[in-house]
C-alpha cells in the first residue's frame, strides 16, 4: 500500500518553531516531485511548497517564503517542512503528497499556533 504518514506538529506559541517529517512506506520517493500542502480551519487545502525529485527544484508560497524550508532525504525516504517564526494563520493541518497529488491523502499532522 502506497502511504505518506506526516508527524510533527503541535500546539506552538507564536514566534516558535517546529518541523514536519512525511515518510513514504511502499513506494521510493526519490522518484517523484513531493509537496507541503495546509488546510486551515473552514478553509479548502492550498500548496505551501514544493520540491523536484532531485531537490534542484523548490518553490514556497509567499505568505510562508522566509519562514518555511522544504527538504527532502531520499535514503531516508522523507520528507521534511522546518517553520519558523509560526503565526497564528500557520494554524492549519499540514499534509503532503507528490506534486501534484496523486495519492490518497492521509490524517496530515495539526500545528496550531497561539497569539
Amino acid at each position: 500500500q502506497l502511504r505518506l504518514v506526516e508527524s510533527g506538529g503541535g500546539l506552538v506559541q507564536a514566534g516558535g518553531s517546529l518541523t514536519l517529517s512525511c515518510t513514504a512506506s511502499g513506494f521510493t520517493l526519490e522518484r517523484y516531485a513531493v509537496a507541503w500542502f495546509r488546510q486551515p480551519p473552514q478553509k479548502a487545502r492550498e500548496g505551501v511548497a514544493s520540491i523536484t525529485a532531485d531537490g534542484s527544484g523548490i518553490k514556497v508560497v509567499d505568505a510562508v517564503k522566509g519562514r518555511f524550508a522544504i527538504s527532502r532525504d531520499n535514503a531516508e525516504n522523507t520528507l521534511y517542512l522546518q517553520m519558523n517564526d509560526l503565526k497564528p494563520e500557520d494554524t492549519a493541518v499540514y499534509d503532503c503528497n507528490t506534486h501534484p497529488p496523486s495519492l490518497q491523502w492521509g490524517q496530515g499532522t495539526q500545528v496550531t499556533v497561539s497569539s
